[in-house]
This record gives C-alpha cells, structure tokens and sequence, in this order.
C-alpha cells in the first residue's frame, strides 16, 4: 500500500476513533449552506451581471484542468455546462484573510478547521440555458480511487491536498504560501476527477463558497422562510425550531441545516432541507426585489467579494446573459441515485453506495431526450456481430424491467457474440419505459449493428458517452435475443464500491423534487 493510500485510509478512520461528539465536531453542515447560497448568484443571470462588476476582487482558482470552454457554456462538450459547487470549512475569507472572533463566534461552528468537502453539488445547465438543476452528492458516497483505493468522496479533496503538501514539504519547499496553493490545487483537481468520474460529465467550472458566506447570503435577502413538519431541537448544531413556517437569519439558519441528530433520516434528510432552503432562497431573490435594490446588491456583492472563489477562466457575464430569463420553476433540486444509504466501507464505516451506471443516466435525463429511430430488421441470436464492430467496444447493460436477472440474460448472448460487456445493472427506476441502444452518435455503425442484433431498437443519443462505449436499455417491451440458462452462470450483475446495505435493490427515495418556484416553502423534516 502507498503512502498516499496508508494517508486516506487515516482520513476515513478518523471518525470511528473519535465517538465524542462536540457542536465544532459537526462539520458536514458548518460548510452547507456556505456552498448552496452561492448558487442564487450562479442561476439568476441578473444577479450575476449586478455584481459581475466586481471584476478581479473575485477570488479565483486556477490549475484546474476544466473540460468545458473557457468562455461561457456554449463551448461545453456533452450538452450541459456543470459546475461543481464545494463548501470551504475555512476560518479566513476567499481574500486569505482570518476571520474575526466576533464573525467566528457568529458562526457558531468552533475553532477548529476540516478540509473535508461535505457539501458536494452538481449544477447542470444544459446549453440552451432554459433550466438548471442542482444535484447533491452524498458526502458518505463510496467510490474508488485509482491512487487512493476505496474511500468516501468528501475525503477526496483533503487526502489529495494533505498528501501533496507533505510530498512538497519534503521536497524542500517552505514557502507557506506556495505550500498551500499548490497543495490546494492538488485537493481541488483531485475532487473534480473524482466527481467527472462517477457522474460522466464534463465539469465545465468550479466554485467555491466559504463559511462565512452562508451567513452573509442569508442575512443580504432578508432571511429566508422554510417549513417544518415538526418542532425540532438538537444541542449539537444548536437547532430549536418550531414546526410551521418561519423566516431564519444567518446563525439561525446555518443551525437549520446544519441538523441531523433527530432527524428520521439523518444525513438524507439533512440534504432535504438544505435543497429546500435553497429553494427558498432563489425564490425569494428572483420573486422580489432584491436585484433591482441597491442596498442588498452592494450586500450580495460584499458576500461574494468575501466568500466566494471561482475559476479563473470563467467568463461570469456572458454566463449571465445566457440565463437572464431562467425562471424559478425551471430551477430544480436533485440527488444522484444511491443503491443503499446504509452500507458498509472497507473499515467498517457507514456509507451510502451508488451505481455509477445509473449515476450518469440519471445526469443525462436532465439533457432531454434525443432519438433517432433505427428501423432494421430482427437478428437471431445466434449471428455474431461483424469484428469491425466488436473490436473495443464497451458495453453497459441497464436492466429497466421488474425481472431479476433480465439484463444479464440479454448480456449472455452478446458476449458469445463477441461484445464485451463491461457492467450489468438495473436502470433508475422510471427512468426508461422502452428498449433502446444509447450512443454518443446515433448514426454509429458499431451502435445500428448492436440495435438490429437486438431486434431492431432504436438508437438514442448520449452526449456524455464516449465513441467506444454503447449502453443497452431492456425494457418491458423487449423482444431480441437472451439466454435462457440460469442466471447464476450469466454475467454478474454491476458491482458497486463497499458492502451494500439491507436496503440494496430497493427503490430508495433520497430526496423530493423541489423547485424554485411557487408561493412557499415545502415542509421538511
């Protein structure tokens, strides 16, 4: 084991042999709401272009490797500009500098700083700018590392960031400054490799919000309104609501979403509320007059100037006029697809497993759907695909029909047909209603052979798919070739990082559909 590897597994453990838990202990939420209240500026075009003018007093990261275009969304390759929205537990603001005592005490969160990222959002726009939606990522999301082996993904960005300060510390640097810029760049571009990887997209631009910012977004507005099922209070995040609907502050409401002791759900329905608190607080920005108000601009814009860093290459005007009439009903609120929120990590840790393969379906629904129907011919099972055009293809099966075992029943034959079948997995539930070859070009040969092999399905097209690889969708509707032998000699079904939970093959609800829209907040948990 490397010492990069022997370092993560330190970071992971750490919370078992610490069972003491302290209100500064309770980081996931200290950096929440720093990271999601940042998102009104990055979704409301004219609250981009008011503050925009802030120039080059906006922090900016750089060393990033960004997949997208440099100069706005119309660049980005597969259909979507993403931005990747982390939270900072930092005591300084996005200039460097410390924190007051006054700001830290109102802050509520202690003295004691963590570089894991908690807070890990996905904003997808797709290019045509008509919607957006932001995607939360569990932080106990257990993937694996190629350098680091299996861990949670809001360890990501500290293991890489710690282990690139000592590796230059040991090298001879001792520039303070140097040592955590680089280290720094290390942890940010580990953490966008980490989120492109399970999702499937192209990060397209990065930003992030410090702790401070929750604070001062909030208390810009006016203070947000949310709504709860039930009275609610909890020592450790300072939590003490009523139910009912109320308007919280920048302390206040930093405790609303930092809790999770109490609630039925923990972790899944603290994200619930951190959706609908966003929710609440793009409505109340894009419903009112807080961008034509010069006094809460000016404090939009001090929020910023403090708190937020964003990369360098982002070209946030011509960003802002491409969303200047996005309205809060098509501003959406999401969770990727987990398998199980209980399952179990390498060293006994709880974590929440996941599917990449539904991961990026799920990523790609939020592209619309493009078709292109091929009308070809039904093939028998037993004719082999041509070499031409099984040479290097990558195949993921999505099982979309009740039946266990469907999909690998399909795999069989194509893999004595000489396709190889990377993954078997079931598709989101809902997702698909009718079977289909997905492509990155539906007029790929390699794509129209499989779907007349398989009876004639039409070929849809998937921008974040790459040439090689070629998903095939089973619905209930399919009626091409599969094996009939039984399923313990047929292609294993996807595996997933971690021992699932019970809950594993269960239809598991994260999070509700919420939007920016309406006339209230949705009651939570």
């Amino acid at each position: 084991m490397t010492d990069k590897r022997r370092q993560a597994r330190k970071l992971q453990a750490a919370p078992l042999l610490n069972t003491t838990v302290t209100q500064a202990g309770s980081t996931p939420a200290r950096v929440v709401l720093a990271l999601l209240s940042a998102l009104v500026l990055i979704i409301s075009g004219a609250g981009y272009a008011s503050v925009g003018r802030l120039g080059n007093d906006v922090a900016s990261a750089g060393g990033l490797s960004l997949g997208g275009g440099s100069k706005g969304t119309k660049d980005a390759k597969d259909g979507a500009t993403d931005i990747l929205l982390v939270g900072s537990d930092s005591r300084s603001d996005a200039q460097g500098n410390p924190l007051s005592p006054e700001e830290i005490g109102m802050l509520r969160a202690g003295d004691e700083e963590n570089d894991n990222t908690d807070t890990i959002m996905v904003i997808r726009i797709p290019n045509d700018g008509s919607s957006a939606t932001a995607i939360s990522i569990p932080r106990d999301t257990y993937i694996h590392d190629d350098t680091m082996g299996n861990m949670k993904i809001n360890g990501v960005y500290r293991a890489y960031k710690d282990a690139r300060r000592t590796e230059l510390s040991q090298g001879g640097l001792t520039n303070t400054q140097k040592l955590d810029q680089q280290a720094t760049e290390a942890g940010r571009k580990a953490l966008l490799d980490a989120v492109a990887k399970l999702t499937g997209i192209t990060v397209d631009h990065y930003a992030e919000i410090g702790l401070l910012g929750f604070v001062l977004f909030t208390n810009a507005v006016g203070g947000v309104e949310v709504c709860l099922n039930e009275d609610t209070q909890d020592e450790y995040s300072g939590a003490n609501f009523k139910k009912g609907r109320q308007t919280l502050e920048g302390p206040d409401a930093l405790s609303f979403v930092r809790q999770r002791h109490g609630l039925p759900r923990g972790d899944l329905d603290r994200i619930v509320r951190q959706q609908a608190f966003m929710a609440s607080l793009v409505n109340r920005v894009l419903a009112t007059g807080t961008l034509t108000n010069p006094a809460k601009l000016n404090s939009l814009a001090n929020a910023v100037r403090r708190s937020v860093v964003i990369d360098q290459d982002w070209d946030v005007m011509g960003f802002a006029t491409q969303l200047q009439n996005l309205a809060g009903g098509n501003v959406k609120f999401d969770t990727i697809p987990v398998t199980s929120i209980d399952g179990t990590g390498d060293y006994g840790e709880s974590v929440v497993t996941v599917d990449p393969v539904q991961v990026r379906a799920f990523f790609d629904t939020l592209l619309g759907s493009k078709s292109t129907a091929s009308a070809s011919p039904t093939v028998s099972a037993g004719t082999s695909a041509s070499p031409s055009n099984v040479a290097g293809v990558s195949l993921h099966i999505l099982n979309a029909t009740p039946t266990t075992g469907f999909g690998a029943s399909v795999a069989a034959p194509l893999k004595d047909a000489g396709y190889r079948v990377a993954e078997v997995g079931n598709a989101p539930q809902g997702l698909y209603s009718q079977s289909q070859v997905v492509a990155a070009d539906p007029n790929n040969p390699k794509a129209i052979e499989l779907a007349t092999k398989l009876g004639g399905v039409p070929v849809t097209a998937s921008q974040s798919l790459d040439s090689d690889s070629l998903v095939v969708v089973v619905a209930e509707d399919y009626a091409g070739p599969r094996s009939t032998e039984p399923q313990a000699t047929q292609a294993p079904e996807a595996k997933v990082v971690g021992q699932p939970g019970g809950d594993f093959g269960q239809q598991i609800d994260v999070s509700p559909k919420l939007d920016a829209g309406g006339d209230g907040p949705r009651c939570v948990n």
